[in-house]
């Protein structure tokens, strides 16, 4: 019986530590691009440089704060280091076509979605937008914040780079 019971535990110790491994990495859902056509997030991907997944919404005055304050620097983030920003929209299906039009209103240079259901937002945890995720070229979650407050995008840059350098970076 003691061996019954010491597998089932080392049973179960693996697979809690092989579960927590995977909730790090991106999740496949189906979502859309502006166009509405379908896209899976398991292919979201920049040949080992860094990734930033931000969730935002239309109707949300800080998130659009923050992706305006960081496209004015996009391209020299991007030639710096590399990093891709992956924008995605929570806007349900009554504001969801607001968000091509205000998208190209910006000139965001940003890969945007659409996640009208909700289904990647549940998969990584947002509750409340904006929500930032700093993805490793593993597609590894190293670093995410809630919210936006002027200078959180300096913040995120650092990181940025640390990556870019092959730092390692740790929430």
């Amino acid at each position: 019986m003691k061996k019954i019971i010491y597998t089932l535990l080392a049973l179960l110790t693996f697979t809690t530590v092989n579960a927590q491994d995977s909730k790090s990495d991106i999740p496949s859902i189906e979502i859309q691009d502006l166009n509405f056509a379908h896209f899976n997030t398991g292919e979201i991907d920049n040949d080992g440089a860094p990734i930033i997944i931000s969730f935002w919404a239309t109707w949300c005055s800080p998130c659009k704060r923050e992706l305006n304050t960081i496209a004015e620097v996009y391209d020299e983030w991007q030639e710096e280091t590399g990093v891709k920003l992956v924008a995605i929209s929570i806007d349900d299906s009554r504001n969801v076509n607001k968000v091509a039009p205000y998208v190209n209103g910006q000139a965001w240079d940003y890969e945007v979605y659409l996640d009208p259901n909700s289904d990647f937002r549940r998969a990584m945890n947002v509750n409340n937008v904006p929500h930032t995720f700093l993805i490793d070229g593993e597609g590894h979650i190293v670093y995410q914040h809630n919210a936006y407050s002027p200078g959180d995008e300096e913040k995120l840059y650092e990181l940025v780079q640390k990556l870019a350098n092959g730092e390692a970076v740790s929430e």
